[in-house]
């Protein structure tokens, strides 16, 4: 039976999560290198990787052999063959390295693994790539030659991460840096994924952040009352899932959420509910929104270059951090992102995939979603807009927030980790589990 099948019936049940999250977990199998480990960014021909994608990809090893999609012997292969590549690349910062002081390249080539597309060093990116190391790590814990060296690189791997360096100087973390121009001009202002970059960075026992790095972050934060909502604001949904993949931030505070008598989790929930409400109100009168439609987000979209977009009249944005209330919006839902909040809004979240997939079967290929939908732009013989291919944040978020919601292995799993327990009390955060 296929997804669109039991589109009618709903998301309700296990088996048909199981479906959609085995097929999201297949992308990275068909989209790894064996020889070194790293993982495409996209589907598409000749996509370069993405190594916030690979670190995707070693946080899902795990689910699949629990859920029996995977040997642990091949995702232990899988892991090593990408650790083992990652401390023998080249670090030394060139135009055609592959990192430089501990972090990554955004894109690498898939063979080679030497930079592509003049890419930035990526702070946030190489934090997403040491979670899934530090995931790997929390579960191969067996005591054999090949998960040894598992943890005994991942280890390694973060020891080296110069984090004081990042900070440039300042007080807060930078985005990234280029061989060319060195640090970029822009650093982090407002709430946004790069929760998971601070604490990593706070908790590291080697090159921590120093100063008041993550409460000056903190400051930098806009809380908002929206329909009725208070919450701290940052407009795609991505920002509130992508952290929390991660980490289990339910009744753990920081300072700042002391003061709001909230916490990161909450405000996950009430963010939902605020996307809800604006597709219901849909200000933009796109077609298709209304509360069952609804997710907006970062992901792939129509542009006018596109050779399969018809003519319209608003403004497009290609691939965009699209967010609410807002903006940018031109009608673009990343229909993926609904099941990607499972962990805060169950009902709310469900009653959506179940909508749009009645509605819009065209937005699953191969049973996984597409980057993105956009219903106001009709193809001829009527079906909306889609992305062509597949990208890995999406397919790799989808695995893990489903497991959150099914287990809770990945937060179980990170609950483990010393480093992260470590880098969370370091930025202040109290209660719940810590």
């Amino acid at each position: 039976m296929t997804i669109g099948e039991n589109a009618n019936e709903g998301l309700t049940d296990h088996a048909t999560l199981d479906s959609v999250q085995r097929a999201a977990f297949g992308y990275f199998l068909r989209e790894v290198n064996p020889g070194n480990g790293l993982v495409a960014d996209t589907s598409r021909a000749g996509s370069p990787a993405s190594i916030a994608v690979c670190g995707f990809a070693m946080s899902c090893y795990p689910v699949a052999v629990e859920r029996g999609w995977m040997t642990r012997a091949d995702a232990v292969a899988y892991t090593l063959a990408l650790l083992r590549f990652l401390r023998d690349s080249d670090q030394s910062g060139a135009a055609g390295a592959t990192g430089f002081k501990g972090f990554y390249f955004h894109f690498l080539n898939m063979q080679s693994g030497k930079r592509e597309w003049k890419s930035e060093l990526s702070l946030i990116d190489t934090a997403l790539l040491i979670a899934g190391a530090l995931t790997a790590a929390a579960y191969f814990t067996h005591d054999t030659a090949g998960e040894n060296e598992l943890r005994e690189l991942t280890e390694m791997l973060y020891l080296r991460m110069d984090w004081r360096w990042a900070q440039d100087g300042g007080v807060t973390i930078t985005h990234g840096w280029k061989p060319e121009s060195g640090f970029l001009n822009y650093g982090w202002e407002g709430y946004s994924e790069a929760i998971l970059l601070y604490v990593l960075a706070a908790g590291s026992p080697s090159f921590p952040t120093v100063g008041d790095c993550y409460s000056a972050w903190t400051r930098t934060y806009q809380w908002e009352n929206i329909y009725g909502h208070d919450v701290l604001y940052a407009g795609p949904l991505f920002v509130h899932q992508f952290s929390h993949a991660w980490i289990d931030f339910r009744a753990i505070r920081d300072r700042f959420m002391r003061g709001k008598k909230s916490d990161y989790f909450e405000n996950s929930r009430r963010t939902v509910l605020v996307h809800k409400e604006y597709a219901e109100r849909n200000p933009g009168r796109f077609d298709g929104y209304d509360d069952n439609m609804w997710g907006l987000t970062a992901c792939d979209g129509p542009n006018d270059s596109m050779a399969d977009v018809p003519s319209h009249s608003q403004r497009l944005y290609g691939y965009a951090a699209r967010g609410v209330p807002y903006g940018p919006d031109d009608g673009t839902v990343g229909g993926w992102s609904a099941l990607a909040s499972l962990p805060f809004a169950p009902d709310e979240a469900l009653c959506a995939a179940r909508a749009m997939l009645a509605r819009f079967p065209e937005m699953m290929s191969n049973d996984m979603y597409t980057s993105s939908l956009n219903p106001s732009l009709a193809q001829p013989g009527g079906q909306s807009w889609v992305s062509l291919g597949h990208f890995g944040l999406d397919q790799g978020i989808v695995v893990m927030m489903i497991e959150n919601y099914r287990t809770q292995l990945i937060w179980k799993l990170m609950k483990k980790c010393s480093y992260v327990r470590r880098g969370l009390k370091v930025t202040g955060f109290q209660g719940g589990w810590l």
